[in-house]
């Protein structure tokens, strides 16, 4: 098997790479061309995770790790380049399942997302959570706009009833969506945007035509209300949710997403550089925790149901 290909260089020019991942990327895959056991055992793991369908990664992923203390290769990088091998089949799945290519493109681009995390946490190219793209590789995950959506249940053991009349019980089909680090500010036409392509993709699973919308994470901590500036961005999409459960947790474990690598600092010296960097060691220098939440969107296609 050939590793520096055509399809891959075409890739990472597609999204952009930075220069520093780009070298370190292809000097890997010229290195797997090259050491014929090396590229050998890459392969055997690629087409075991990907082979007759992708499952199981962590198993595969493994592997990656023995394989990056064989060879001497950073973990990290390593586990991109195993992803990287990867792409090429989940693009012919795509074309085999008649899914667009465009949406091939657009779901792809968390991976640039997910290595320039790692650049600023890890200080170095790869992915510090290849395993999070078990669910795109398996074709269950998609972009649609703004967000990346995967069928999902309700799974609490309380139902709960929506401000419009809707009861969510135990196995309810939900459309879970997460929100990928693209920048992109979370603007009110924005977030409509996304919450219409995702409907026409998935509506045929709601015959009423109501679709349930759902996410849980630390951007629905509802104690941002608190300290999070009047105009924020992650105050109007707070507003988007009916909030089902919420907690706080005394270690802050999402706080590598607001500030990167330094996020073990103590509070007073966390960065201030941004507003909501500001905002958040103010918080949590006074004593504060982070937290998170879970909530739901009932939506027809058109608007949120309130």
């Amino acid at each position: 098997m050939v590793h520096y290909t055509e399809f891959i260089k075409n890739f990472m020019d597609r999204y952009e790479y930075p220069a520093e991942a780009v070298e370190t990327f292809t000097r890997v895959l010229k290195r797997l061309d090259s050491e014929k056991e090396f590229g050998d055992k890459m392969d055997k793991l690629v087409e075991g995770y990907m082979y007759p369908w992708a499952d199981n990664m962590q198993e595969y992923l493994n592997g990656v790790i023995e394989l990056s203390k064989e060879y001497d290769e950073n973990e990290c990088t390593l586990d991109f380049i195993f992803l990287l091998l990867c792409t090429p089949i989940v693009y012919e799945r795509y074309m085999e399942k008649g899914l667009s290519e465009q949406l091939f493109w657009d779901t792809m681009a968390d991976m640039k997302y997910k290595l320039i995390e790692c650049i600023k946490c890890e200080e170095v190219p790869g992915t510090f959570v290849a395993g999070w793209y078990n669910g795109f590789f398996k074709l269950e995950r998609f972009c649609y706009g703004r967000y990346q959506f995967e069928e999902t249940d309700y799974d609490f053991d309380f139902d709960f009833v929506t401000k419009c009349g809707r009861r969510l019980t135990k196995g309810q089909k939900l459309i879970g969506f997460h929100i990928p680090s693209s920048g992109v500010p979370l603007t009110d036409e924005v977030r409509l945007d996304a919450f219409k392509k995702a409907y026409e993709a998935y509506k045929h699973l709601f015959p009423d035509g109501i679709m349930y919308f759902w996410c849980g994470s630390w951007l629905l901590y509802p104690r941002h209300k608190e300290f999070l500036p009047e105009k924020s961005n992650i105050l109007k999409f707070m507003s988007d949710f009916e909030l089902v459960s919420w907690s706080e947790h005394e270690e802050f474990h999402d706080a590598w997403r607001i500030f990167d690598k330094y996020s073990d600092l103590p509070a007073s010296e966390l960065p201030r550089d941004t507003s909501l960097r500001k905002a958040y060691a103010d918080w949590l220098e006074a004593g504060n925790k982070g937290g998170s939440g879970c909530g739901v969107i009932v939506f027809d296609g058109e608007k949120i149901l309130r």
